[in-house]
């Protein structure tokens, strides 16, 4: 039996598996919109952590972040893990346990603008701007975040099987739309958990085997300490490139053309990433669905261990990586195929093929969420909250399965380069979400003075804030070299804090917010 044949044989298991799981819970989920989109707030605390590392890391863990390290060092990548390692354990220990408690006093919110919109009481307004802006961004960058992932199912299925890769990120694309089809978001939250096993058995077996290879620890710092600036946390290795934009060898080594130094634009960008999660509604929607909040202590804990351990090990598989096969990869893009490639290499095909589910498990945990979470906003938020406010829950949940379909083609369209990048795919959407509803996110829980008006602001100042200065980024550099998400929420939580003090806020609004400091004092 080929060796490519053991390794579809070992990945066709597990989607058997995943498929088994959306059936099991499809009755379940098909009961109530809410049952559909939140699983009725059933979530015990280790599902909730690892179901949502699984959903929020993605095919970028496995696929980005070691590719990233393997092109130019351990630099950037390091103060990137060091602000999501930070982002996450902060995000669990000031919005997780508030966000659960008030998503309920607030007329028990099972979406993100959901609670935005009945956290201002748009319900006692005749229009409802927050939940319509909510779901028109969260539509848009889940859209494009959908679009990552499907091209990391593509990258991998094309390297393992040598089928093309447009054919094989569509077949992707469909698996994942039918299987989040069915199961809704238990059946998500299930796999993802199982998901977040996988992915870090697969990092920890890469590890431990690509350092054996290697020759030990040892072997690998002294190999990587030869190419400059490659083990510099303040520095960048560069990579000497052709007309073509790939990587020179020479001698059978690869050839660099130095280092530079990070730069305080770089470091400081890497380092933001933490604020994006504070905005993340893949994220936030588990803290909302965990069973009780006393149990977030446990689940913080969890989440934040292994999203460390992931994040880490990750970094150093790419380093690895440049230190075994160091002229496998001629581009940034290719780069990101290391994972893949040094389990190939160093395992027999059917155990690679398991651990290989490490990033396809990570690739459909992300993106059933983000296309679950994307269709809801607009079935749940824009088609009910707003336009169609008798809707049925048998028309709601049709509305969110069309939306499914649509989000997919959408995502597909936007996938079809082969040559894109993970890393920036995932690095925009990821900016948009944490601009926009970052700083309400934490005004929301920590204030009332917070108004209709300034909540109004802040999204909109932080979503059109990311597209702007990305724009400006490819155009000019310099200063707007900085991340995008820095100054976008920079700027939005001044519009909520300037507005909000230019406009009158709703006695209901102050009311609930007592009645949600009552209520969390309790737990």
């Amino acid at each position: 039996m080929s060796d490519s044949i053991l390794i579809a044989l070992a990945m066709g298991s597990y989607m058997v598996v995943i498929i088994g799981i959306g059936l099991y819970y499809a009755k379940r989920s098909n009961s109530s919109t809410e049952e559909y989109l939140l699983g009725g707030r059933s979530l015990g605390p280790y599902v909730t952590a690892l179901s949502a590392g699984a959903s929020d890391m993605s095919g970028w863990l496995l696929m980005g972040l070691p590719g990233l390290a393997y092109w130019s060092g351990i630099g950037s990548p390091f103060w990137t893990a060091v602000g999501l390692a930070i982002g996450t354990y902060l995000n669990w220990l000031i919005v997780a346990k508030r966000l659960r408690v008030y998503s309920t006093v607030a007329d028990d919110a099972i979406t993100l603008p959901d609670y935005f919109s009945n956290r201002f009481r748009e319900q006692d307004e005749q229009s409802k701007p927050i939940m319509g802006i909510a779901s028109i961004f969260i539509l848009i960058f889940f859209t494009v975040y959908a679009a990552s992932c499907f091209v990391t199912v593509g990258k991998l299925f094309s390297g393992l099987f040598g089928v093309g890769y447009v054919p094989m990120m569509i077949v992707g694309a469909v698996f994942v739309v039918a299987y989040t089809f069915i199961g809704g978001f238990l059946a998500e939250t299930t796999s993802d958990f199982m998901q977040g096993i996988v992915m870090i058995i697969a990092l920890l077996t890469v590890l431990v085997l690509g350092v054996n290879h290697a020759g030990g620890v040892q072997a690998v710092v002294e190999n990587a300490r030869e190419i400059p600036g490659f083990l510099d946390f303040f520095g960048i290795s560069v990579p000497a490139v052709d007309e073509a934009g790939a990587q020179l060898v020479s001698n059978g080594q690869p050839v660099f053309e130095g280092s530079e130094s990070l730069g305080w634009i770089v470091i400081l960008s890497s380092f933001a990433w933490g604020l994006g999660y504070f905005g993340m509604p893949q994220v936030l929607i588990k803290f909302m669905a965990i069973r009780d909040p006393k149990e977030v202590k446990v689940a913080r804990q969890v989440g934040s261990v292994w999203a460390f351990v992931s994040l880490f090990v990750a970094i150093a598989i790419g380093i690895i990586g440049r230190v075994l096969i160091p002229t496998e990869f001629g581009t940034l893009a290719a780069a990101e195929n290391v994972f893949a490639t040094l389990i190939q290499a160093m395992v027999n095909p059917f155990f690679a093929g398991i651990v290989m589910a490490g990033i396809l498990a990570a690739t459909i945990s992300s993106a059933d969420s983000y296309l679950l979470i994307g269709a809801s906003a607009f079935s749940q938020n824009l088609y009910k909250g707003i336009f169609k406010k008798e809707a049925s829950d048998k028309r709601v949940l049709a509305m969110t399965r069309l939306t499914l379909v649509v989000m997919t083609v959408l995502g597909i369209l936007l996938s079809l380069d082969e040559n894109s990048v993970i890393f920036n795919i995932v690095s925009y959407a990821w900016a948009g979400f944490g601009a926009t509803f970052g700083p309400l996110m934490l005004c929301s829980l920590f204030t009332s003075r917070i108004t209709r008006g300034g909540a109004i602001a802040g999204m909109v100042a932080g979503g059109v804030t990311v597209i702007i200065w990305n724009l400006l980024e490819s155009n000019f550099g310099g200063i707007f070299a900085v991340y995008e998400l820095l100054p976008a929420f920079i700027i939005s939580f001044a519009a909520i804090l300037i507005v909000s003090n230019m406009t009158k806020q709703n006695p209901r609004v102050t009311e609930q917010h007592d009645r949600f400091i009552e209520t969390y004092n309790t737990y």
